[in-house]
This record gives C-alpha cells, structure tokens and sequence, in this order.
C-alpha cells in the first residue's frame, strides 16, 4: 500500500533554553499530524491529486492500467519500491514462459512467477501473463520431440490448462498466443503451426477461456504497431475469431520502438483494433538509441514517450500501457541490439529520464523537466534527532540552471518513515520517498536555493540517504 501525508508547519511553544521532552515531542509531532489531516479534508484535497502523483495514478485518471516487466528476483530496495509506486500492472519478463516454468517433462517450477504474483498481490496490482504459446523459449525436451498433431495438440492443452489454472482467479489478463506473424503478414513457420495448422491460435484461446473464464485473453505481436501488412494480418485474424465465436478479447501491439520512428499510424492502428469490440493494449513499450545518449537523443525520447502514451490515452479501449523493464539496467536491449540501449523511462541508478516525463504529461501530469546534469543539485540533512524520532531537511540549489517546479526522490536505507512535511508534499511507498514543490515554493532560480522540512521515525540507526533530484 502507498502512502501520502501533506502537512503545514506546526510550532510549539517551549521555554526558552530547554529542550522538549520525549511525551511532549510524540504530542506534538501526533497535533501536527491531526492538523495537517483536518487540513486537508477541509480542504478537499487527497493523496491522488497531489502534483507529480506517480504513473499508476495519472494513468487510473485516464480509465488507463500503467504497467512494467519486472525480474521477480529484484523486487526488493530501490527496484521494488519504484515498481510498487509507479505501476498498476506487472508483466513477469521471463517467468511464466514455458521453458521456465517446465524445464523438464512434468518437472514445474513455479517460485519466481509465484514471487511476482504475490508482491503484485501485496501492492494492489493487476499481473499480466506472458506467455502460453510462442516459437521462442520454450522448453528443449519440446522442442526436440517427435511429436504427432495429437500428441502435440495435449501437450499444448495441457500447458494451457496446468499453467491458467494455476493462476486461475489472480490474473488480469494472458497474452495467450505471441508473435503468430511474419513481416509480411503470412503466418509464422513454428512448432505450432508446422505441426496443428492456424487452428492452434483458436484452440488455445480456447483452452485458456475454460481455464479461466475471468482473465482477458490477448493476441500478442510486435512490428504491428502502424497499420502495414503485418498488423492487417492480425487485423484479419482478430475479425475472423470473433466472427467464429473464439474467445478474443484484446490485441497487445509490443512497441519496441526505435528512437524517432513511433509510427504515424499508431492512433489509427489502435482505433480499427478497438472498432472490432477488442481491447487494444501496448505491452512491451521501449524506445532504443544509439549509445551514448544525449540531451537531444533524450529530448526526442521524450518526445516519442509522450506521442505513444498519447495515442493510447486517445482511444477509449486502449486499456494498458505497459513498459518493457522501467530502468536501463534491466533492459534486454543492450545484450540484444549491440551499440543500443537507454530504451526505458529511468536510467541505471532509478533517476526518471525525460522519457518518464513524456509519459507523465501525455497522462495529465505536469510539465516538470529535470535541469541539466549537475546544474541543479539536493541535500538531506539531519538537523535533530532523538530515541524514536528526527527532524530532517532537503536543500535545492541551482547553479548555472533554474526550475520552475522539482521533485525528489530517496530510499531509506534502514526503515526510517516520514510522519509529518512541511513545504512540500511527500509521500512514502515502503523505503521510498518522493517528495515535490508546494504550490509556492516551486521556482528555484539559478544561484538560489528552497528547502524543505519534515519529522521521521526511526529506530536502531539512521543514515542519510542518497537524494535524487528529478
């Protein structure tokens, strides 16, 4: 669960040359916390229309579900606490592939895909299953095999049934069927389609419908974001199924893109997708460049960010937007597409690039651009502390740059909790805090500096963390 406090300064009186005792500071501090709460109920206002709220609630304002792949093994410190906060949606990037979760004939192995339905579950995300039937990564005792169309058609059914049954009830959605297509909008010469004919599409849609009535079923593919040869194919496909009765309920356009080419057509790709009565979702969004980056490869990501976001925002059934790895040191692409890379919205150390900004504003969010790097700078400060509490601080100096609004961003390294912000509005979401300008104090002018205030728990140590400003 996220939290969210805002809260005015609140001052004590005490006699002057003594210090407060531990009752008093708990009294006060619990005062302050109770004003700042009336305060803000007077005032209308909730965590959710806070400024710079993190992506999932931009996105649930749009009727829209933000998404990310995650690595289940990493979902812990900074990399946990940034997919908890910023995304409702979670795609396991490896893990509920067939060849990862039966290496061997009978043999399951089901721990990471677990692992990441369960800290879904934890923070109030959807899962998105990725995926039953592909030409890729699948399992080398099946791939090998000699199999006839019957003994494969089981195999296939009973993956389907053994693997949607498993997860019956606790997932959104499947990407049921990926990459069916070549380029040229002929069907794809797998192990499936050599062996059972295009039927095998319509056969594990079905399969996955009985498996579980409640998950929506998806046709996955990449290279059909624009209207082109490949995604009439799968136009075609789509209105094919639906006229049979085949259970169908949305298409997955991949999107890894190429830096400056978001095809023209996208908008219009999404509207005839969704004029067929399927949802349309964006499930492996990332935007690759030639290395190294730089301020205008970055600026044209942004751009790109933003002009896809905005595409799906556009069409009411456009349901999901989801990133393929939010941070760059997760990404496939460098390993995949050498001399390529920095094709997600945050960058190797979890500071948000300006391609998380394109994503933010296309969404409703503000237009809050980071300054160039090292022009402007943040420090945390420690100004009091005693047994259970501190008082702490964040200065915002500009130098040869300015602002007109900020944001920051820190994890804590040893469960310390904000309870009480003063100008500024923080929230927390496990060990990481993001913490924007109030109304008034957004401008930092260069060679000019703001800080801000609040009061924290803690207990056994307290180090200062690492601010990021961004």
């Amino acid at each position: 669960m996220r939290t969210s406090r805002t809260s005015r300064t609140f001052r004590t009186a005490r006699t002057a040359g003594t210090s407060p005792s531990p009752l008093w500071r708990r009294i006060s501090t619990l005062c302050a916390g109770l004003a700042a709460t009336a305060a803000l109920l007077t005032a209308g206002i909730t965590a959710a229309q806070a400024a710079d709220a993190p992506l999932r609630d931009l996105a649930a304002a749009k009727n829209k579900v933000m998404g990310t792949a995650v690595t289940g093994s990493k979902l812990t410190g900074t990399y946990g606490d940034t997919a908890a906060r910023e995304f409702s949606s979670l795609t396991p990037g490896n893990a509920m592939k067939w060849g990862s979760v039966e290496p061997t004939q009978g043999n399951f192995n089901w721990a990471e895909a677990d692992q990441i339905v369960a800290f879904a579950q934890a923070h109030d995300q959807q899962v998105r299953g990725h995926t039953l039937v592909w030409h890729s990564q699948n399992p080398s005792w099946l791939t090998n095999g000699s199999w006839t169309p019957a003994q494969l058609s089981g195999l296939l059914k009973n993956h389907i049934d053994t693997e949607v049954g498993r997860y019956k009830g606790k997932l959104a959605a499947w990407d049921v069927v990926n990459e069916a297509f070549n380029e040229d909008g002929t069907y794809r010469p797998t192990l499936w389609y050599n062996g059972l004919g295009a039927d095998y599409i319509a056969n594990a849609l079905t399969w996955a419908r009985a498996a579980d009535p409640a998950a929506k079923l998806y046709i996955n593919d990449y290279n059909v974001e624009g209207v082109n040869a490949k995604s009439t194919a799968l136009y075609n496909l789509v209105k094919s199924l639906k006229e049979r009765g085949v259970p169908i309920d949305g298409v997955g356009l991949q999107a890894h893109l190429i830096l400056g080419q978001v095809p023209a057509t996208l908008q219009q790709n999404i509207q005839r997708f969704a004029d067929l009565g399927v949802d349309v979702a964006i499930t492996e969004l990332d935007i690759r460049m030639t290395l190294p980056s730089d301020s205008s490869k970055l600026a044209q990501q942004k751009a790109d960010y933003k002009a896809v976001t905005a595409a799906c925002v556009a069409v009411a059934r456009c349901v999901n937007l989801t990133v393929w790895g939010f941070t760059d040191s997760d990404s496939w692409v460098e390993s995949t597409f050498p001399g390529q890379g920095a094709a997600t919205p945050y960058d190797a150390n979890y500071a948000p690039k300006p391609a998380y900004y394109g994503i933010a504003e296309a969404l409703g969010g503000g237009t809050t651009t980071p300054p160039p790097t090292g022009a402007c700078t943040a420090a945390y400060s420690v100004g009091s502390q005693w047994n259970t509490g501190f008082t702490g601080n964040v200065t915002i100096s500009c130098s040869g740059a300015s602002l007109s609004s900020w944001k920051v961003s820190w994890t804590y390294g040893a469960g310390q909790r904000i309870t009480q912000a003063w100008n500024a509005t923080c929230s927390q979401s496990g060990a990481a805090v993001t913490c924007s300008n109030a109304p008034y104090n957004g401008t930092v002018p260069s060679g000019g500096s703001v800080s801000f205030g609040f009061n924290g728990s803690w207990s056994g140590s307290n180090p200062v963390p690492v601010v990021t400003l961004g």
